[in-house]
C-alpha cells in the first residue's frame, strides 16, 4: 500500500534540501566575495593542487569555474527550482571534485565528499515522493 507522504516528511526533505542549498551557497559567496575573492580562491586551490598529477592551468581553471557552480546550485536548490537537474549538477561538480581530491591523495576530503555525495542520494532519491514542486503548490495538487 503506497500512502501519502505526512505533512511532517515533506518538511524534513525540504529542511535537508534548503540546509544542503544554503552549504553550496555559502561556499560559492563566500569564495566569490569575501576574503581574497574568486581570484584568490583560484590561485590557493591550484597552489594546494601542485602535490597531484594534474596540470596547474587545469587546476586554476577548476578554482575560477567551481565557486560559480556551487553558487548557482546552491540558489537553485534554496527556491527549489529544477531540482532534479539542479541536483544531478551536484553530483556532477562532487565528481569533480572527488577526482581531485583523490589525486592529491587527501583521503580526509575525500570522506568528507562521499558525505555530500550520500546526502545528494538521499535528496534525489526520495525528490519525487517528498519534495512540493512549485508547480503543485501553485495549482494545489500534491
Amino acid at each position: 500500500m503506497d500512502t501519502a507522504p505526512t505533512p511532517s516528511q515533506r518538511h524534513a526533505y525540504l529542511l535537508l534540501r534548503l540546509f544542503t542549498g544554503l552549504d553550496f551557497f555559502g561556499h560559492g559567496f563566500a569564495r566569490i566575495f569575501t576574503g581574497s575573492h574568486l581570484s584568490g580562491f583560484a590561485q590557493g586551490m591550484a597552489k594546494s593542487m601542485a602535490t597531484s598529477p594534474l596540470p596547474y592551468s587545469l587546476c586554476l581553471a577548476s578554482g575560477y569555474a567551481i565557486p560559480i557552480v556551487e553558487l548557482v546550485i546552491g540558489t537553485l536548490l534554496l527556491l527549489g527550482i529544477l531540482t532534479r537537474a539542479t541536483l544531478t549538477a551536484a553530483f556532477l561538480l562532487m565528481f569533480v571534485l572527488m577526482f581531485g581530491v583523490t589525486m592529491k591523495q587527501d583521503w580526509t576530503a575525500a570522506g568528507q565528499q562521499l558525505l555530500y555525495g550520500l546526502i545528494l542520494a538521499i535528496l534525489l532519491f526520495t525528490r519525487e515522493r517528498y519534495d512540493l514542486s512549485w508547480r503543485s503548490l501553485l495549482t494545489r495538487q500534491p
